[in-house]
């Protein structure tokens, strides 16, 4: 376990997530919001389990990745598994915290359940449609994932508006570094419903997007990513947003003192 960043408003920890999370005291975080590897990508045992860069990526694609580990559990050990580490983050939530978990049609099933065994009272889901999915000849189009909403108890209510269940954004591939990555503004959209300056914990960090959201909307971070080569890219993408936010923060009370002075 590494720590690789540790300011006021971001922390990044490379190791793997169950052990760390065991390591976190009680009641510390206010939000959990994470995308887990889904270990899915087709419908038979030898499909989910082949190398997630042909699983998750067009034919004619070019660009690579780093490796992306922990996608090739069966099921019956992939719902073991995020009840094990749903577990944890019930315990490491706040009451009235609210959790917030990707997944795709395949795991829809197994994630509500395992959600529902460790604790969390499910919500409902929020529906993610991207224009860019590659089409099915002769099928229909699978352009939707999925974010699983529950709350420890009754969940505290941080806004007075009531945000859509649907969310339409398209995959900027030129700008993703993660296989899976979602878009920064989705995650933002997301975070609107979550305590402003509260502690968001992401236990599947990947290349920090989630954290990137939070520095971007006003929370704090606290993400765990087992692959040493996305932690680094995550601690990296995390000082640039930190640094770009802090820029445009002194260049706003730079323009407020020019204009109390004139």
């Amino acid at each position: 376990m590494r720590r690789l960043l540790e300011t006021e408003h971001a922390t990044l920890i490379n190791g793997e997530s169950l052990a760390v999370l065991r390591t976190l005291p009680d009641a510390s975080v206010n939000t959990v919001l994470t995308d887990p590897p889904y270990s899915s990508g087709g419908v038979t045992m030898a499909a989910r389990q082949a190398d997630p860069a042909q699983k998750y990526q067009q034919s004619n694609t070019k660009r690579t990745y780093p490796a992306m580990l922990g996608d090739n559990r069966d099921q019956r050990s992939f719902t073991l598994w995020a009840t094990l580490w749903l577990s944890e983050c019930w315990r490491l939530a706040k009451d009235g915290a609210r959790i917030m978990v990707f997944t795709d049609w395949r795991q829809l099933p197994a994630m509500t359940d395992a959600l529902q065994a460790a604790g969390w009272q499910w919500r409902g889901i929020v529906t993610w449609h991207k224009p860019s999915a590659r089409p099915s000849l002769g099928d229909f189009k699978r352009d939707a994932e999925f974010v699983i909403t529950g709350s420890k108890g009754k969940p505290i209510m941080h806004t007075r508006t009531c945000p859509p269940g649907v969310y339409r954004h398209s995959v900027n591939t030129a700008r993703k570094i993660h296989l899976t990555e979602k878009p920064v503004a989705l995650l933002e959209d997301l975070l609107a419903v979550t305590a402003p300056g509260g502690l968001v914990l992401d236990p599947f960090a990947g290349s920090g997007s989630t954290g990137e959201a939070c520095l971007r909307t006003g929370r704090r971070y606290l993400g765990i990513e087992l692959s040493a080569d996305y932690a680094e890219l995550a601690a990296a993408r995390l000082q640039t947003a930190a640094s770009l936010l802090g820029k445009t923060a002194h260049g706003s009370e730079s323009e407020g003192r020019a204009g109390m002075a004139a």
